[in-house]
C-alpha cells in the first residue's frame, strides 16, 4: 500500500507541478517574443536639407530621394543646454515621391514613416561602400513656408477693391467684450466643487 501511495503522489506532484506551469508560460513568452521582434519602423519628424532630388527606375516609377535633419535638446553634466543635429537619407517611391517633389522645398517641416533598409555596393576602385536609407511609407507635411508677409496683411491701404460687382460695405461686427467684475450674479470660482 505504501508503494502505491508513492505512485499516487508522484503523480498528483507531476499535474500540479508549478514548474511545469511555469515551463508552459514561458514557452508562450517566448513565442510572442519571437513574433514581436520583427519590427522595423521608423517614425522622424525634421526639416529637408536639401530639395527632392526627383528621377525615375527603368520600370518607370518615380523615385524622390533627399536629406532630413533631426534635432535633439539636451542639458549636459555642466547644466549647459546644448543642440544635436542628425541627418538621415530618405527615399520615396510612386506618388509619394511626386506629392514631396510638387509640395515639399528645402526647410520645409515634414513627418516621414517608414523603415530602415541598408544597401551595400562597390564604387568604382572596388571598395565595399554602405548606406542605410529610410524607406518612407508615409509621408505628412508641414505648415507651409515661403509665403511673404504681404500676402496674408489684410490692411486696407493694401487691399484692392473687386473690379466687379456691387460697392456696398459689409457691416461690421462688434464681438462683445465680457471682463470680470460687470454682472450682479458673478460665479466665485472658489466655490465651483472640481
Amino acid at each position: 500500500m505504501r508503494k502505491n501511495w508513492k505512485k499516487y503522489w508522484v503523480k498528483l506532484k507531476k499535474r500540479s507541478s508549478p514548474t511545469k506551469f511555469w515551463w508552459g508560460r514561458e514557452k508562450t513568452r517566448r513565442n510572442f517574443r519571437r513574433r514581436i521582434m520583427n519590427l522595423n519602423k521608423v517614425i522622424l519628424v525634421g526639416r529637408l536639407t536639401q530639395d527632392p532630388q526627383m528621377r525615375s527606375l527603368p520600370s518607370g516609377q518615380n523615385v524622390a530621394s533627399f536629406g532630413l535633419a533631426t534635432d535633439r535638446f539636451f542639458t549636459d553634466k555642466t547644466g549647459q543646454k546644448k543642440q544635436q543635429a542628425d541627418f538621415h537619407n530618405i527615399v520615396l517611391f510612386g506618388k509619394l515621391a511626386e506629392i514631396a517633389s510638387q509640395y515639399s522645398t528645402k526647410g520645409s517641416l515634414v513627418l516621414i514613416e517608414g523603415r530602415l533598409q541598408t544597401r551595400s555596393w562597390k564604387d568604382a576602385s572596388g571598395n565595399q561602400r554602405w548606406k542605410t536609407e529610410i524607406i518612407a511609407e508615409r509621408l505628412q507635411l508641414g505648415p507651409r513656408t515661403g509665403y511673404s508677409a504681404e500676402r496674408f496683411d489684410r490692411s486696407p491701404e493694401k487691399v484692392t477693391p473687386p473690379t466687379a460687382g456691387p460697392a456696398e460695405e459689409a457691416p461690421k461686427e462688434e464681438i462683445p467684450i465680457i471682463e470680470e467684475g460687470e454682472e450682479e450674479g458673478d460665479i466665485d470660482v472658489s466655490k465651483i466643487p472640481f
